[in-house]
């Protein structure tokens, strides 16, 4: 549950789902400065991306001056698996309520 309940932290955030879907959305590995297509400053999305990537949802490699940034597939297939198992568990058919 601890684990369920950081996933959703890292989740609860608008601009942390902005840069999942931005990163979903190129289907490949983004180098530069994200802020040209997120409008939040650098230093916002650099806080976003460390917890992002901390949380083991994004992968990023420095190449040089620049980072890339990519979802890590197998984690978020992980966590998919981990909540769909959570609502399985708890949105069972009680009739006595």
């Amino acid at each position: 549950l601890r684990e369920m309940a950081d996933i959703a932290k890292v989740l609860s955030h608008p601009a942390r789902l902005s840069i999942l879907q931005y990163l979903a959305a190129c289907k490949s590995c983004v180098s530069g400065d994200i802020t040209d297509e997120i409008p939040l400053s650098r230093t916002t999305v650099s806080q976003h991306l460390k917890e992002l990537k901390k949380s083991g949802f994004i992968k990023g490699e420095v190449d040089g001056l620049k980072v890339h940034y990519c979802l890590d597939q197998e984690m978020i297939k992980q966590y998919y698996q981990e909540i769909q198992s959570f609502f399985d568990h708890i949105s069972k058919d009680y009739s006595n309520c």
